[in-house]
């Protein structure tokens, strides 16, 4: 009986919201708007840009690929967050699927990490090599980026999930948390930590600070570029192209930065959790409307498809 007890998998209790009492339901109904909108906003931007042969340039080849991230990883997190904010008692998870949400968490963050700098790379081509832009981004090009930013996030999970799911845990562990978020679940470990935690921030430096510092990298010879030209209209319609990617850009580094960079000294339950509310409910619902708004290809291409949707009168 002993041998079967140490065996057996523990289920983790997620606490969620429930000391919040008061701000469940109000919180179920804005999470769920927010979940519609990027559902809604992520599936136009993928229909946009596979529609309109105006958008099948690399960048939203991207972008195209940066929603369906988008998609998945609110699709990962927000129905069982909507499913907890409707019980007054913290629900548990299993232990598989416990493991299972952190993984495709963690592929899905790191594919977006590595897009985003695929992203960079392009406009860095379009803008400082022109005239080498349409090998540097062929096809194959933008297709091998983007199998290898999923390729990466793959693997980053894998041993992240094998690292951490291989740890004994408490009999009965409590996450202080709405996810099984790759912290909570480490610090619940009983013996092992300091590998793990080694493992964790070594992925931290090598997928949001060597990205972050390529994409920095790539908007200093872009900002170089741009400050070379002569005329002010032109250097205002390059850079306008920019603006989006470095807006979606400052929103998830900052995020990811703030959440996995910072000492856990300084951090508390209730910033855990609105960081994490963040960037997984807010940030998804923003990029498309950041893309859309301040992007006039992509409201351009909406605009004709509903000219063609709606009969002149």
């Amino acid at each position: 009986m002993a041998k079967e007890n140490q065996t057996t998998l523990p289920e983790f209790l997620l606490l969620g919201f429930s000391d919040l009492r008061a701000l469940q339901c109000p919180l179920f109904w804005v999470v769920l708007l927010v979940y519609l909108v990027t559902l809604l906003g992520n599936s136009l931007i993928i229909l946009l840009t596979q529609a309109s042969p105006a958008l099948h340039s690399p960048m939203y080849f991207f972008l195209r690929h940066l929603s369906v991230v988008e998609l998945l990883y609110t699709t990962d997190i927000v129905p069982r967050t909507l499913a907890d904010l409707t019980s007054p008692q913290p629900r548990a998870i299993s232990f598989q699927g416990c493991a299972a949400q952190m993984y495709v968490f963690i592929v899905l963050g790191i594919s977006e990490c590595c897009l985003l700098t695929a992203m960079a790379y392009d406009r860095y081509a379009a803008i400082c090599r022109p005239l080498h832009y349409s090998s540097l981004m062929s096809r194959r090009a933008c297709v091998a980026m983007v199998g290898t930013s999923w390729l990466m996030g793959i693997v980053t999970a894998t041993t992240h999930s094998t690292l951490i799911f291989t740890l004994p845990f408490p009999s009965h562990p409590i996450i202080p948390h709405f996810l099984c978020d790759i912290l909570p679940v480490l610090r619940l470990a009983s013996a092992g930590k300091h590998r793990s935690e080694i493992s964790v921030m070594t992925a931290t430096v090598v997928f949001i600070m060597v990205p972050f510092s390529l994409i920095v990298t790539s908007y200093a010879c872009i900002l170089s570029a741009i400050l070379a030209m002569a005329s002010t209209q032109r250097r205002h319609k390059v850079f306008s192209t920019c603006s989006s990617h470095l807006l979606v850009v400052s929103l998830f580094f900052g995020t990811a930065s703030i959440t996995y960079i910072r000492p856990h000294a300084g951090s508390s339950v209730t910033t855990d959790r609105v960081l994490s509310l963040f960037y997984t409910v807010l940030t998804p619902m923003l990029n498309p409307i950041i893309y859309t708004l301040r992007n006039k290809e992509v409201t351009g291409a909406l605009q004709h498809m509903v000219k063609r949707q709606v009969p002149s009168p």
